[in-house]
């Protein structure tokens, strides 16, 4: 029997194809043993454009556009004036099929989740293959995992509930996203202003957050700040209560100042047990390299690819924190590994002697995939990023079976004059699962160890102060903080539970949320500034104009991603969630189409080159034409240029000195700027400038 092997991506089927046996090479499979292995590039195949149905152009009669069935095209990129199929697309499908057509069987080794499987039943619906076909669903690349996944391969029709899902997303999206870009961009009069199922309610929540921070008003309020000793050892109190009156806190200081001695009132001592973290998902994943090294969700996803790839971590597009029963049998040797890894190896010495944690073993809670790992295979040679990337999960497995921290917490009460004052202390006992890193607790109360006081003993004081703070506003969002609440449907939960139990009804998946996050960023949305997630001008006028409306709905397109879940458990049915997505579409096509876009009017300016309109990005200026290719950016040598500057760049003319440029040494100097014969920004120099410090490199 000559069976075809089809997986994602070239280097996953090089793999699979040196464990069956296929070492011959030929262009787009290699073959050997009976066996043809092929692969995907991504999405091959996709939903059609409208233009495909005979709708050209944008108008309102034709809206909303709702398929009786949808069509399926080969992988489109965009030209100067449209769309064409990808070459490198249509090749690989025609190496497919071959593939196919010379088989009796296929396995299916696309990537184990929604979206590798809606990868290859697009593929075999569009070249109407009909052979039988299995499916392997493995969640490592090691040699042991796949070699285990081909002796217990499933018939690909156990899998049908999984593409009845991943369609009805896919459709969903199509939907939405081409009746809502539409709509809008019509009621708007000018320009493309793309909406989507996800994308929007996402925008949602970072101008959301936006507005609410500017806008806020701090409230003044005021702490006194007693200081105190016990013997040798010195400590602080502060008012329990905040004081919200300026004029009360100075009567209080006033009177709190003459103090001498301050009573201990009382002394609450108690023993607290933190329970180590649960391995990481992929989006607890992203947000932690965020929040620790400023990575983007994109580029911690593509990083765990390629550790998985190279069969250094388990499957990362997993959404699940915990682990199988069968799985917990294999960690005591995966701990093993790390005690030749120089960071870990210390810390896994002492683990031998301890009964592992099993809070991350549960059956019930796997999903697809079980929580990331690493694998037998440690790395010696990988890239700096990778390497943190790695520590990190690592370290999370090691942390995950540990013992608990144990620490003493202590809360005392000081009674002054009938006013009290608290101080708080907390002193580790046993690091457990926290020397891991050896990373302190943040909070000003960790690591503070207060003197030990007995109730209704007398102390004396050393110094009152007035403490004048102000209430502060939420803290912009990051992508940290977003992915937070993508995870939870936009509700801001600390709880590690609570936020478990709404992961079914998230925004997105953890596969998709990252390129959400950055569709963000290339429709001129959003911007980073630092770790912060800032809205465009541009943005904005898009949430203003649907925020009230159903497709800003953050906990509509929560209950969506939560249907999708039964579609795949066989608890609901796709067809049914299709009808009300068309009816859905016709109701936000209506909304939007009564929409008024209030966008910044300026001046539109052009490229120097073509002609055609120049576009405004935050860090960049291009022109709309994509075939031209002009592109200037908007930091030059330490400097960012203000738009004017760049507006008289356009005109082709030579801007006015500007001072403030920094140049490879270091050294300040300025220079007018104009655009050479290429398009590139240049410096001129007048006499005055200092010529010891002109820069020939161009932008």
């Amino acid at each position: 029997m000559k069976i075809a092997i089809i997986a994602e991506k070239p280097s996953v089927a090089r793999e699979i194809a040196a464990i069956v046996g296929a070492t011959d090479k030929k262009d787009g499979y290699l073959s050997g043993n009976n066996y043809y292995v092929t692969w995907a590039l991504g999405h091959l195949v996709g939903l059609a454009m409208p233009e495909e149905y005979g709708i050209s152009g944008f108008s309102k009669e034709h809206l909303p556009i709702t398929p009786q069935s949808f069509k399926l095209i080969p992988r489109q990129i965009k030209t100067g004036k449209g769309y064409k199929a990808d070459t490198g697309a249509l090749k690989q499908l025609k190496v497919i099929e071959s593939v196919f057509n010379k088989c009796d069987r296929i396995i299916v080794a696309t990537d184990a989740g929604r979206e590798g499987e809606l990868i290859f039943r697009y593929i075999y619906n569009y070249i109407g293959c009909t052979k039988p076909f299995d499916r392997l669903w493995i969640s490592s690349l090691t040699d042991k995992a796949i070699k285990e996944g081909l002796e217990n391969l499933k018939d690909g029709s156990e899998y049908d509930r999984l593409y009845y899902a991943a369609q009805a997303r896919s459709e969903a999206d199509w939907l939405v996203g081409i009746n809502a870009t539409q709509a809008l961009s019509i009621a708007a009069g000018r320009g493309i202003f793309s909406l989507g199922r996800v994308q929007t309610p996402t925008l949602s929540m970072v101008c959301f957050r936006y507005l609410e921070h500017i806008n806020f008003v701090p409230t003044p309020y005021w702490e006194l700040l007693l200081d105190t000793s016990s013997g040798p050892q010195e400590f602080s109190a502060t008012t329990k209560e905040r004081i919200p009156s300026r004029s009360i806190a100075k009567e209080l200081f006033e009177k709190q100042r003459q103090q001498r001695t301050v009573i201990v009132q009382s002394v609450e001592k108690k023993e607290v047990s933190q329970e180590p973290p649960l391995l990481y998902d992929l989006t607890t994943l992203q947000k932690e390299a965020n929040s620790k090294y400023s990575f983007s969700a994109e580029k911690t996803l593509s990083i765990a690819q390629k550790l998985y790839e190279s069969k250094f971590i388990t499957y990362p597009r997993t959404g699940s924190r915990y682990i199988s029963d069968d799985i917990f049998n294999e960690i005591p040797e995966l701990i093993a590994k790390l005690s030749k890894y120089n960071i870990f190896a210390s810390y896994t010495g002492k683990m031998a002697d301890i009964n592992l944690n099993i809070r991350p073993v549960d059956n019930k809670k796997v999903t697809d995939h079980h929580a990331l790992l690493i694998t037998g295979n440690i790395p010696e040679k990988i890239g700096y990023d990778e390497r943190k990337l790695y520590d990190m999960i690592a370290g999370r497995m090691l942390e995950a079976f540990s013992d608990k921290c144990i620490k003493d917490q202590t809360t005392v009460l000081l009674n002054c004059a009938d006013v009290l004052y608290e101080a708080k202390g907390s002193v580790m006992k046993v690091a457990g699962w926290r020397e891991v890193f050896n990373e302190k607790e943040e909070g000003k109360e960790n690591n503070k160890n207060l003197p030990i006081l007995t109730e209704g003993g007398e102390l004396s004081v050393s110094r009152v102060q007035l403490l004048e703070k102000l209430t502060k506003a939420k803290p912009l969002h990051t992508e940290a903080s977003l992915l937070a609440a993508m995870e939870t449907a936009g509700k801001e939960l600390s709880d590690e539970e609570q936020r478990s139990a709404l992961k079914d009804c998230g925004i997105g998946t953890p596969a998709t949320r990252a390129s959400i996050i950055e569709t963000l960023f290339s429709r001129d949305y959003m911007f980073r500034e630092k770790k912060s997630l800032i809205p465009t001008e541009k943005g904005l006028a898009v949430y203003n104009a649907v925020k009230d409306k159903r497709i800003a709905d953050v906990e509509m397109t929560g209950m969506w991603e939560q249907t999708f879940a039964k579609i795949e458990r066989g608890d609901a049915e796709a067809e049914n969630f299709k009808k009300g997505i068309e009816v859905y579409a016709g109701q936000i096509t209506d909304e939007l189409l009564n929409t008024e876009l209030a966008l910044p009017q300026k001046e539109v300016a052009f490229c120097p080159k073509c002609n055609k309109e120049a576009i405004f990005y935050p860090k960049v200026v291009k022109c709309s034409d994509a075939g031209c290719g002009l592109m200037l950016f908007t930091s030059l040598a330490g400097k960012t240029l203000p738009e004017d500057i760049i507006r008289v760049l356009l005109l082709g003319k030579q801007t006015p000195l500007v001072k403030g440029f920094k140049s490879k040494a270091g050294k300040f100097f300025d220079a007018a700027l104009t655009l050479d014969e290429e398009y590139k920004i240049k410096f001129i120099f007048d006499n005055n400038s200092n010529k010891g410090n002109r820069s020939k490199k161009k932008q």
